[in-house]
């Protein structure tokens, strides 16, 4: 009986086998709300890379352009996925990379292969140099992301220029160059001076307005379909410079953001109890 005892005391319970039933729960398929923001991103980063290869053909138009599809299909993953109630870590991992090749790589080697190649080695440490800023400025996005105790209007604002707009004022002066000609504009040192400046914006912390959560007014409803219409119409007839317009205006809001930004801080600490 003692033995018996022993070998009963000593007995453990055995885990049960995971079953077929368990792999279907653990493996589930997603639904179509959550792959539609997926495939858009896919798109993106197909154009992204699609814009290397009219830059290896010379077709630097092409190239262009297609980094701008790659921008409205940035912007349309993440408003689609929170329509549709299909955000996802998975999908967030995805678009971070793509924004990574579309807005850090494709924009750094088009200007490489465009004018900075006349730098030689110092042409592609400027470029590497770009590209760098864009992966860390997109790491510490992700990271501000999960954080907490960050107040409701910090959403109002990005910490430094987003990938996106820092990959199209990347181009700024290919696309000057073609309404203005290349003779200026396609010197290397322009190139790598921009490239340089719009990269030190992106891992910068200078607030910056994001127009995620932008919401309008009834009264301004109406005056901004008008000022769309005619933004659209003026890219069809003028793209690039049309495009050019919205990126130095988008630089001269810098002022304002940074107001902005200060003034809500101040608010802030005016409103927290003294101790």
């Amino acid at each position: 009986m003692k033995r018996a005892s022993h070998y009963l005391g000593t007995t453990t319970m055995k885990k049960p086998r995971a079953t077929g039933n368990d792999h279907k729960k653990r493996f589930r398929g997603l639904s179509l709300n959550h792959m539609i923001p997926n495939m858009l991103t896919l798109l993106a980063l197909s154009a992204g890379l699609t814009a290397i290869r009219f830059a290896l053909d010379g077709k630097w138009e092409h190239a262009a352009m297609a980094i701008v599809v790659a921008g409205i299909l940035d912007a349309l993953d993440g408003r689609i996925a929170r329509l549709l109630k299909g955000a996802s870590k998975f999908g967030a991992e995805l678009d971070s990379l793509s924004d990574f090749v579309c807005f850090g790589v494709s924009p750094a080697l088009i200007l490489y292969l465009w004018t900075m190649r006349d730098a030689g080695r110092l042409g592609w440490v400027v470029v590497m140099l770009f590209a760098i800023c864009c992966g860390l400025r997109l790491a510490r996005f992700n990271v501000m992301m999960e954080d907490p105790d960050a107040p409701p209007w910090k959403s109002r604002f990005f910490t430094g220029i987003p990938a996106p707009a820092g990959g199209g004022l990347a181009l700024l002066p290919i696309a000057l160059s073609f309404q203005l000609g290349d003779g200026f504009f396609r010197q290397s040192w322009v190139a790598g001076i921009v490239l340089l400046v719009v990269g030190g914006m992106m891992v910068s912390t200078i607030p910056t307005y994001s127009f995620k959560n932008l919401k309008i007014s009834r009264g301004w409803i109406l005056p901004t379909m008008l000022i769309a219409g005619a933004v659209i119409i003026l890219l069809i007839n003028a793209p690039w410079i049309t495009l050019s317009v919205i990126g130095f205006a988008y630089i001269a809001s810098f002022p304002i953001s940074i107001r902005d930004h200060k003034a809500l801080i101040n608010a802030d600490k005016d409103a927290s109890p003294k101790s």
